[in-house]
């Protein structure tokens, strides 16, 4: 009988040592969430210099100026170097300089429209003022 009374007990005090922390329980609290925008400063890149391009000299030559072409040339300089190129060749080449010149334009227009969008805007008195941190 003791042993019973003991197993009950044991039982018992089990059950509520199990059960009592969800019998004091508090509701849970509610939580809310804000989503605040954080302004940060973003430095922009400093804009490299203009490119500062030296205009060669072209020299159209055929069979008919050939021979005053060469007396011109060693007058100018000691050496004499021919770079040949096809019209065809000529016409890729202006190609290719025109394709540079595209992208470099485009992607120009792809860094202003970057700092544009990344330029502080904060209205004071009215009155927009753009900020910008130079490095």
């Amino acid at each position: 009988m003791y042993l019973t009374r003991l197993k009950m007990t044991a039982v018992l005090m089990s059950v509520l040592l199990l059960s009592s922390c969800a019998l004091m329980t508090k509701p849970p609290r509610e939580v809310t969430i804000k989503t605040v925008p954080i302004k940060i400063k973003i430095t922009q890149p400093v804009l490299p210099r203009k490119i500062d391009l030296k205009e060669p000299k072209w020299y159209v030559v055929s069979e008919k100026n050939l021979d005053e072409f060469l007396v011109s040339i060693e007058k100018e300089s000691s050496t004499l170097v021919f770079f040949a190129m096809s019209p065809g060749d000529y016409e890729l080449m202006a190609y290719n300089l025109q394709e540079i010149k595209r992208y470099v334009k485009e992607l120009k227009q792809v860094v202003v429209y970057y700092k544009k969008v990344t330029t502080i805007e904060e209205e004071e008195n009215g009155t927009k003022e753009q900020h910008t941190e130079k490095p």
